[in-house]
């Protein structure tokens, strides 16, 4: 294990407790209910939540349940498994640099996306379906993932800083090959690959959400029972082994839980940026390093953000005139918190 990461991703060393991780729980599930309300009652239509409750067939009820609740939604779902990989990534790595989007994850998921929205541009009268998106995204990020972890070895061991900037790389490759697919298909289809790689929160059917909510929750739920085995991982691969942790089966169940998560993020909403290395990091500051705690805190806490950020976007409207897609808000927010971190761990 590097020295940078001993040095800066300590163990675990409060004692668990249940009952406090059910109230930090609790707490965070509460901030992002009152949110979810906050979120229906603003909008540049006002509407009696009262009444849209009472009558869903009225033009409140309509707004309510056809438009914002949805949308709130999708935010609560995508953030949700961003940051709960996130927080899986930075304790397999001992790197709380790590992150879906610096990985390089969410460019393989958002390549996937893009060639699975080429490809139905031009062989399906329809383009591609949401199925078929979602598949071809999750499909990138396995890769992506596979790609910067083999890249990340040395000499058998897994080596943090080489596997960020094998995904920092390739995040870059995938990058120029979007721009590619861009400039080879329609005018039509290149906007609409422009618009979903912004990081918009949109409006999706109840159908979509159901199977987006299933699938982000249960890789989630799995993520989260690794907790104790990701503390011990911060002893090293060796030392973790020697406390009868399977180092590559705890691998691999992160790389395919967290792959599914982020290709399912990406197919709804496109590149939301940091989510998961903003939001396990202020955590870890707040609650302390235990990934049983942590990884559903972080859930929560992710839904909390983008939840936030989309209420913001839409707050900011009558401002400026137009709606910031909800990936800008979390790059501007993340951007400059990850130059701090890393400047930080450098000793500047």
């Amino acid at each position: 294990m590097s020295r940078i990461a001993v040095a800066h991703f300590p163990l675990a060393r409060r004692t668990f407790s249940p009952g406090r991780a059910a109230v930090i729980l609790f707490g965070l599930g509460l901030l992002l209910a009152g949110l979810f309300v906050l979120g229906c009652l603003a909008g540049a239509e006002s509407i009696d939540l009262s009444r849209a409750l009472r009558e869903p067939g009225s033009l409140d009820g309509r707004i309510l349940f056809g438009l914002r609740l949805p949308r709130l939604a999708l935010a609560a779902i995508t953030g949700m498994g961003l940051a709960a990989a996130g927080a899986a990534y930075q304790g397999l790595l001992r790197n709380p640099l790590a992150d879906p989007f610096i990985l390089g994850v969410s460019g393989g998921a958002a390549l996937g996306g893009t060639l699975a929205l080429a490809l139905g541009a031009s062989f399906f009268a329809l383009g591609a379906s949401r199925g078929m998106v979602a598949v071809f995204a999750a499909s990138g990020a396995a890769l992506a993932t596979a790609l910067a972890f083999v890249a990340g070895k040395r000499s058998g061991q897994l080596d943090p800083v080489r596997t960020l900037l094998a995904g920092v790389i390739f995040n870059s490759f995938a990058a120029s090959l979007v721009t590619v697919l861009k400039t080879l298909v329609a005018p039509e289809t290149a906007q609409q690959l422009l618009f979903w790689l912004t990081g918009s929160i949109g409006y999706e059917s109840g159908r979509t959400l159901l199977f987006a909510a299933i699938g982000t929750l249960l890789p989630t739920a799995l993520l989260s029972t690794q907790g104790h085995a990701l503390n011990l991982l911060a002893l090293g691969d060796e030392g973790a082994a020697s406390l009868g942790v399977d180092v590559a089966r705890l691998r691999n169940t992160v790389f395919f839980a967290s792959s599914v998560v982020v290709g399912i993020a990406v197919s709804l909403t496109g590149l939301v940026a940091f989510v998961g290395l903003l939001v396990p990091h202020l955590l870890r500051l707040a609650f302390g390093a235990d990934h049983r705690l942590l990884i559903p805190a972080s859930a929560l806490g992710g839904a909390i953000f983008l939840v936030a950020a989309d209420l913001g976007a839409r707050l900011l409207f009558p401002l400026l005139g137009t709606e910031l897609p909800a990936g800008a808000l979390t790059a501007l927010a993340g951007g400059p918190f990850f130059l701090f971190l890393f400047l930080r761990r450098q000793g500047v």
